[in-house]
């Protein structure tokens, strides 16, 4: 199989874009205790740079998820592979997404974490593809907009592959996009 990456947003525009989340969600969430919960696995790259930019005290957790597999395709059957670890009762939560792609993933999440009554729930994702929504999902801090193309890198993978780039891009497999 031929897989050739091409590049989408380069690392400064991440960076930068970064940058500017976590500005927004210091001001936001200035003299509150903020628990930010990254989705496993492609978001903990993301998570950890966002979290080095807050200017304000914060813990982390992180739930894994699976809805792809090794496909380019999110199966739309998300399951929970593990949990949180902490509890997150009258805590606002801020959970961290790589990608919003169908909504499913997120509305999942919000479903579940919200039976563990947290004061409040909001959104941050690094990438949102608006052309592949089932359902919406508010995004409260969001980072790119990208067209319906697989995306890799920054933490995002193809078959465990790419995580590694520095910068975000998308798939061409055997040729076809």
């Amino acid at each position: 199989m031929n897989v050739k990456v091409f590049k989408l947003i380069p690392e400064e525009d991440i960076k930068n874009k970064v940058k500017e989340l976590a500005d927004r969600i210091s001001k936001d969430y200035l003299n509150k205790e903020l628990i930010l919960i990254g989705i496993l696995k492609g978001a903990f790259v993301f998570l950890a740079d966002l979290m080095r930019n807050l200017t304000i005290p914060s813990s982390c957790d992180f739930i894994k998820v699976s809805s792809y597999g090794k496909s380019t395709e999110s199966s739309g059957i998300v399951k929970i592979v593990a949990d949180i670890s902490m509890p997150i009762e009258d805590k606002d939560i801020l959970l961290v997404e790589d990608i919003v792609d169908t909504g499913l993933t997120l509305q999942y999440l919000i479903n579940h974490l919200s039976l563990k009554k947290p004061k409040s729930i909001k959104i941050c994702a690094l990438l949102d593809k608006p052309e592949r929504h089932k359902i919406e999902i508010p995004i409260d801090y969001l980072g790119f907009t990208i067209p319906n193309k697989f995306v890799v890198g920054y933490g995002i993978d193809y078959d465990e592959k790419f995580r590694y780039l520095p910068y975000i891009g998308y798939i061409e497999i055997n040729g076809e996009e």
